[in-house]
């Protein structure tokens, strides 16, 4: 039994590193590669024709349910999660990872289910922690994990995140392809570990399974979904934190953060327009009152708009961090 099964995941700045490691592979590699990459969904992926005039082994999108192909460089197509089961490539448009599809977690994982210490999973370049989880579950059954060095990747985030799972390799760029080479060439490996029912339970719900019992991998949380808006349960993998709704949506913490974030700053804007608006609505009814010789009433919609006006700017200063007004 040899390391046969190579997985690789990046964001961004991705594309020019898993160029250069595709580079680094031999026609005569035995391994079948696996790349994830984060693109919008309805964007065309020319990725396997860069990764095929990169390096000598051929690169494509697989057919859901093909063969899997020693020697084959397989990139998981836009909008849809690539998972390794029964020999075979899956397809599906299960729930997103880290606000992701196709995730590198989900293919990490499928990996670590079905061919235990075959595998070789590598983080490369890319923002936020799309990969950790996938990389503990890769160790879990005995596989290699390896990430590129955060000092040197264009965006460190995923490398860097990685690092607190306690990978195997930290490794240049340039030196990954002569490693995952000189891993494919051990033949003796240790026996796989035994997938927890955790892992399993997860396989399930990357592929959709609604009836999987999150109570049995985590706790409720505080927090919602920012997709379905459903109960997030919060799942405690050692150093990581990562959270999973009712119907698959998973995020690890800095995703979920990320999220909030955004929020966040969507309805401070959301409140600032609202504010405005009423502000300009009151200053317009203060010019009728004041023309019709109500000036008492006039004078106080025209004192509410300012005072509105006032806290749109307050509100405005702190989301975008100048104290200048703007034009």
């Amino acid at each position: 039994m040899a390391r046969d099964i190579i997985v690789m995941g990046a964001s961004a700045g991705g594309v020019e590193a898993l160029r250069q490691v595709a580079s680094g592979f031999p026609s005569s590699l035995h391994a079948a590669v696996f790349i994830v990459i984060h693109l919008p969904p309805e964007a065309d992926s020319m990725l396997p024709t860069i990764m095929a005039r990169a390096g000598p082994l051929p690169a494509k999108h697989p057919e859901n349910g093909e063969k899997i192909s020693p020697g084959t460089v397989y990139v998981a197509p836009p909008n849809v999660h690539m998972i390794l089961l029964d020999g075979h490539v899956r397809l599906s448009q299960g729930p997103k990872q880290n606000r992701h599809r196709p995730s590198v977690d989900t293919l990490f994982r499928s990996a670590a289910y079905s061919y235990g210490p075959r595998v070789i999973g590598a983080v490369l370049t890319g923002s936020l922690a799309d990969g950790s989880a996938g990389l503990r579950s890769i160790q879990s059954r005995g596989g290699v994990t390896m990430v590129q060095d955060p000092n040197e990747a264009r965006f460190p985030g995923m490398p860097r995140a990685a690092l607190t799972v306690g990978v195997d390799y930290c490794l240049p760029l340039a030196e990954i392809a002569s490693q995952m080479v000189k891993l494919t060439a051990e033949e003796r490996l240790g026996e796989a570990l035994p997938a927890s029912k955790e892992l399993e339970m997860e396989i399930k719900h990357d592929q959709g399974d609604l009836f999987v019992d999150l109570d049995r991998i985590g706790e409720p949380s505080y927090f919602t979904c920012p997709e379905c808006h459903g109960t997030l349960w919060e799942i405690r993998d050692r150093e990581l934190m990562r959270y999973r709704c009712r119907v698959g949506h998973g995020y690890s913490a800095e995703g979920l953060i990320e999220h909030m974030d955004e929020t966040l700053e969507d309805s401070l804007w959301a409140a600032t327009r609202s504010l405005m608006e009423n502000a300009h609505l009151k200053d317009r009814v203060a010019t009728r009152m004041i023309d019709k010789g109500n000036q008492q009433v006039g004078e106080n919609f025209r004192a509410q708009a300012a005072e509105m006006r006032h806290h749109a700017e307050t509100i405005r200063k702190l989301v975008s961090g100048n104290d200048r007004p703007r034009s």
